[in-house]
């Protein structure tokens, strides 16, 4: 019976390293495998030139390099791409890639589907069938940055993890990709450029602090009544917001950055002056600042965009108490790209 090819990129350098001192070799090939597998992003043994061609045969017959490949690609009019993502496994994630005029920005997934059940995301009605692997995140900013480079004439600035999944719930994958991203033997990005966006999972948020990452932290807020937010969020029932809000400030205390509130208005859920005022109180007790996202219809009915003067509202309240908010229009609607938009129709 054929033995089962690892995949080459689940090993460490020291690992590659040992691969090759055990074959008779010399251990820095193991350097020069590793540079071609995450700095150069080779999906192909037969890429890594600077090998003899009975190395690249010794590496194909014990290893296998998993990559995803872009399975189809749609481009909005207004200059979003998204990409549905084919896996080793044949499953497919979505990532997106959001250009300004001033920056391209790579929303990424962690998971394949998602098992939190937010009652407006278009993503929760999957079933969570699996965690992404480090290089199947580290791949979508890969192949986000060609298309940066290819469509808007500049390298990738900015990742987001918003894509499908909740990034806390597969913890050890997600730092280990961004890990390697902010390398500079692996992409060299910036932490500072990196978001990460959760539900808040207040003992994950606190581990997060303890692990000194120097990335940046958003929370989907949505409201800082517990009532109405558990009705979105079945989650704020197992973590409310006074657990969360420990978690936040533990993490400020730990870390000294600032929190992003993403927050979405919605039509008669929490829309009033009483919603705005619930939020403001929520801000005040942890340095903080709120994203209003525009929300994005999928399809049902039951959630549908506040009004404007909802939005200017909420707007007028948090700037009356000092409180930093950025209003950011949705971009990729025409091709379900938008928040809480990626459901793998294709």
């Amino acid at each position: 019976m054929m033995k089962k090819k690892q995949d080459i990129r689940a090993l460490t350098k020291e690992q590659l390293r040992n691969f090759f001192t055990e074959n008779n070799d010399k251990a820095f090939r193991g350097n020069q495998v590793y540079e071609w597998l995450w700095h150069k992003a080779s999906h192909s043994f037969d890429d890594m030139t600077n090998l003899s061609k009975e190395t690249r045969t010794m590496l194909q017959d014990n290893f296998v390099i998993n990559h995803i490949e872009v399975d189809q690609m749609q481009r909005s009019n207004d200059g979003t791409i998204k990409n549905a993502i084919k896996l080793h496994d044949n499953m497919i994630v979505e990532s997106v890639l959001i250009p300004t005029d001033t920056r391209t920005t790579a929303c990424v997934s962690s998971q394949v589907g998602c098992s939190l059940d937010c009652n407006f995301c278009a993503t929760a009605r999957l079933k969570r069938m699996r965690n992404l692997n480090p290089d199947e995140i580290y791949d979508q900013v890969v192949a986000i940055d060609k298309q940066s480079r290819l469509y808007h004439k500049h390298k990738l600035s900015n990742i987001v993890f918003m894509g499908m999944g909740e990034p806390l719930l597969n913890y050890k994958n997600v730092l280990a990709s961004i890990e390697k991203i902010t390398s500079d033997e692996g992409l060299g990005m910036s932490p500072k450029r990196i978001t990460l966006s959760t539900v808040g999972i207040p003992k994950m948020i606190k581990k997060l602090a303890d692990d000194e990452v120097k990335f940046n932290l958003a929370v989907s807020l949505h409201s800082g009544i517990d009532e109405v937010r558990s009705k979105m969020m079945p989650i704020n029932e197992k973590s409310n917001l006074a657990e969360l809000l420990e978690s936040l400030q533990y993490w400020y205390a730990k870390t000294n950055q600032k929190i992003t509130f993403e927050y979405v208005i919605w039509k008669g859920i929490n829309d009033t002056q009483i919603d705005a005022n619930a939020l403001v109180d929520y801000c005040k007790k942890v340095p903080s600042k709120v994203n209003l996202i525009e929300y994005n219809a999928i399809d049902d009915g039951e959630f549908q965009q506040a009004s404007v003067a909802a939005t200017d509202m909420y707007v007028r309240t948090l700037e009356a108490n000092r409180i930093v908010v950025n209003v950011r229009r949705s971009r990729g609607k025409d091709i379900d790209a938008a928040c809480g938009q990626l459901a793998n129709k294709s």
